[in-house]
C-alpha cells in the first residue's frame, strides 16, 4: 500500500514534466536560460541517470553506480523531443521495474547510496524529492521558454473557486 502510494507521487511528477515538455518548443528544450543554468535537456539526462543508478539492482548494490559518470549528465547537448524522450524513459523504466518488485514489507530493509546506509523507505523518499526538486525547475523552464503560450499544469489564475467545486485534477494519475 505505501509502495503504491510513492508510485503515484512519481508517476504524478513524471507525468507535470511530460506535460511541461510537451507544451516547450522544439527549439527550446535545449535552451539554457542565463549563465551556469541547465537546459531541461541537461535536466533529463540528469534524472535519468540517477534513476538508473539508484534503481538498478536496488535492494542489492550502492545506488551510486561505478559506470555512472554524474559530471557528464551536466554537459550542454543538443536533442530533438524525440531523443529526449527515450533518455528519460529510459531511467523511468529502471525505476517502475524495482517499484513494482517492492512490497511493503521491504521499507524496513537496508540499502546504501555512496556507501551511506538507508532505510528503503528513506530511500524511496529521498530520491521523490530529488526528482521532484528537477520536475520543478523543468516546468518553470517550460514555462519561461513557451511564454504566452503557456497552458496551466495546475490550477489557472482566476479559476481556482471554479476548480474548487470539482478538484478532479487531484485524482490519482
Amino acid at each position: 500500500m505505501i509502495i503504491n502510494s510513492i508510485k503515484s507521487e512519481y508517476l504524478r511528477y513524471k507525468k507535470l514534466a511530460e506535460e511541461a515538455i510537451q507544451q516547450t518548443p522544439e527549439a527550446g528544450i535545449n535552451k539554457v536560460l542565463g549563465e551556469d543554468n541547465n537546459s531541461i535537456s541537461v535536466i533529463v539526462f540528469h534524472i535519468s541517470g540517477n534513476l538508473k543508478s539508484r534503481f538498478t539492482d536496488f535492494l542489492t548494490t550502492d545506488g551510486e553506480k561505478e559506470w555512472r559518470k554524474r559530471d557528464t549528465e551536466f554537459e550542454t547537448c543538443q536533442l530533438t523531443k524525440s531523443e529526449l524522450i527515450n533518455v528519460w524513459d529510459e531511467g523511468w523504466n529502471i525505476l517502475f521495474t524495482a517499484l513494482d518488485k517492492l512490497i511493503d514489507d521491504d521499507l524496513r530493509k537496508k540499502v546504501t547510496i555512496r556507501k551511506k546506509e538507508l532505510s528503503v523507505v528513506d530511500a524511496l523518499h529521498r530520491s521523490l524529492a530529488h526528482l521532484s526538486y528537477h520536475v520543478g525547475q523543468i516546468v518553470f523552464i517550460a514555462r519561461v521558454i513557451t511564454g504566452k503560450e503557456w497552458v496551466s499544469l495546475s490550477i489557472a489564475l482566476g479559476e481556482s473557486a471554479d476548480y474548487n467545486k470539482n478538484p478532479d485534477k487531484e485524482k490519482n494519475v
